[in-house]
């Protein structure tokens, strides 16, 4: 029983990485925008969030730690829709291809990140030396007396600090902003009908610019809980945040489309990514195996989605494509 709650809370932790990454992805993508760059925005996320800390705790004698708390997710959240800003004037005003554009700045993103975090373990004495304890230690927190009163339910439910519930809260209001509101109807338009939307009367450079850079600000948050919930506050070069983003990018295509779908849907990302820990007798051969579980089930689905042929499960019709206003 000890070995199934630890799995389901890794998967928890993990899953809530992929969760921010994928609900900013979808937010991104409603607008017809397709960006390949969230594992790099991810990473820009991780690394803003860490150095913005890392220097306030390391000149102040007694760090607060909702400042502390405050800083990161600003550092973290602004820098990622600088990202998402960069990848909107390429592709919406530049009209720059989407997919390479994105995959360049996962690259980019990714080398910046790594560069910086590694000038930063420097700075601190070497790797594993970043010392924002008190920044990490409030990410981590969990809720008073939940955790441990309510016996195995508690363990899995409230052994986590709050950016698991904020990756959810963000989720379901975003579901609820999509489909419950003229905002989100007119962002829904943009994405499937660009023309349509612009003879409307709708703003389709601003809400592809809006929703791009929201989005990225989003999943660059899930970089942020990584560094400083799993590594718990310091770098490590290792690539996983980039796994962890390109699983983002596919459970935005599992869940297809949908926000509160992919709630549910990061956490059996997140359980399938530590599956192989947990199963014993395995061989390092089969451990590999069981690592693509995660990517096995999104083909699956996507295999299963395709033979249904149903409207609701198919992306946004105008997603990747340019817009070209003057061929209205």
């Amino acid at each position: 029983m000890k070995q199934i709650i630890s799995l389901i809370q890794a998967g928890i932790v993990f899953g809530t990485v992929i969760l921010f990454g994928a609900t900013g992805e979808t937010l991104t993508e409603k607008s017809g925008n397709l960006n390949l760059g969230v594992p790099g925005i991810m990473y820009l996320g991780g690394i803003a969030g860490l150095i913005g800390v890392f220097f306030y705790e390391m000149n102040t004698p007694v760090p607060n730690k909702l400042v502390c708390i405050a800083i990161a997710l600003l550092c973290a959240f602004i820098v990622s829709m600088l990202g998402g800003l960069l990848f909107s004037l390429l592709t919406i005003t530049l009209r720059a291809n989407q997919n390479v554009t994105g995959l360049t700045l996962t690259i980019f993103a990714g080398g910046f990140a790594n560069f910086f975090g590694g000038s930063l373990n420097k700075l601190a004495g070497g790797v594993g030396q970043i010392s924002v304890a008190v920044t990490s230690a409030a990410f981590r927190t969990t809720i008073p007396g939940l955790s441990n009163a309510l016996g195995s339910i508690g363990q899995i439910l409230f052994s986590y600090g709050f950016m698991v519930y904020l990756a959810i809260a963000i989720a379901v209001a975003l579901a609820w902003y999509i489909n419950n509101t003229s905002v989100g109807l007119n962002l829904r338009a943009v994405g499937e009908n660009p023309a349509t939307a612009d003879a409307a009367g709708i703003h389709v450079t601003k809400y592809k610019y809006l929703a791009t850079c929201i989005g990225a600000g989003i999943s660059g948050l899930g970089g942020l809980y990584y560094v400083m919930d799993y590594m718990k506050g310091t770098w490590d070069s290792d690539g996983g945040i980039e796994r962890l983003g390109w699983l983002a990018v596919a459970l935005v295509i599992f869940s297809s489309w949908k926000p509160k779908r992919g709630i549910w849907g990061s956490y059996l990302f997140g359980v399938l990514s530590w599956l192989y820990f947990y199963l014993p007798g395995l061989t390092r051969r089969s451990m590999e195996l069981f690592k693509m579980l995660p990517y096995l089930v999104t083909v699956i689905v996507l295999i299963v989605v395709s033979l249904r042929h149903s409207r609701d499960n198919q992306p946004p019709t105008s997603l990747g494509l340019p817009y070209f206003r003057e061929e209205r």
